[in-house]
């Protein structure tokens, strides 16, 4: 099955009011970093100190039952510097969800953290929901990068080229704070942050 590690810039102009990326000065050298389904009870300090080793800021965009279980973690984070996202309380599929139950789930989680930026999970989110959540103020925030980290199967070395050759000043980078991608995880996420801080880049909340 063909993987699409980026998202090609046309794709912006099809679904313009969704973040794919952040518009930069190309000699701008910024990352924005994400970590989407936490925060978790062990891999979320990880990533944090990982984080903490580059000075690095991240988004993570949390499912508000996690962030129902944890509240300790979801205050690490943002004490650390770094900020929340909504992520649906249920880790819901856009496409296989009514629009009131959807939007009834985002607000669900948003009890538990009033952030306005949002990331619908597995990124599939009907035109009619996306429309409910601009009118409410929400930032739909997308991606340019998928790491693939969350898929056992991935060649890790073939994904580290492809994730090295697409990664540009402006690109938002998908990470995974679950315990499915806690193998692929620890391999890539170090390698990326030591990579490209030794390329001169800075990483940046959204």
């Amino acid at each position: 099955m063909l993987k699409w590690f980026y998202v090609p810039v046309w794709v912006d102009a099809i679904f313009p009011r969704r973040v794919w990326r952040v518009c930069t000065n190309q000699q701008e050298k910024i990352i924005y970093l994400t970590f989407d389904d936490g925060p978790t009870a062990g891999l979320t300090n990880w990533i944090l100190n990982e984080l903490e080793k580059y000075k690095a800021k991240a988004t993570f965009f949390c499912v508000g039952g996690n962030m129902q279980k944890f509240p300790v973690k979801l205050k690490d984070i943002e004490s650390l510097g770094h900020k929340i996202g909504n992520h649906t309380f249920s880790h819901l599929n856009g496409f296989k969800t009514s629009k009131n139950a959807y939007i009834h789930d985002v607000r669900n989680a948003s009890n538990f953290h009033a952030t306005k930026l949002f990331r619908p999970p597995y990124g599939k989110l009907k035109s009619a929901q996306a429309k409910i959540l601009l009118q409410q103020d929400y930032k739909i925030i997308m991606w340019s990068i998928l790491t693939y980290d969350f898929d056992a199967k991935i060649d890790v070395e073939n994904a580290w080229k492809r994730i090295v050759k697409h990664t540009k000043p402006g690109s938002i980078v998908v990470f995974h704070d679950n315990e499915k991608a806690r193998q692929n995880l620890e391999i890539l996420l170090p390698r990326f942050l030591e990579y490209f801080s030794s390329q001169g880049y800075k990483f940046h909340t959204l």
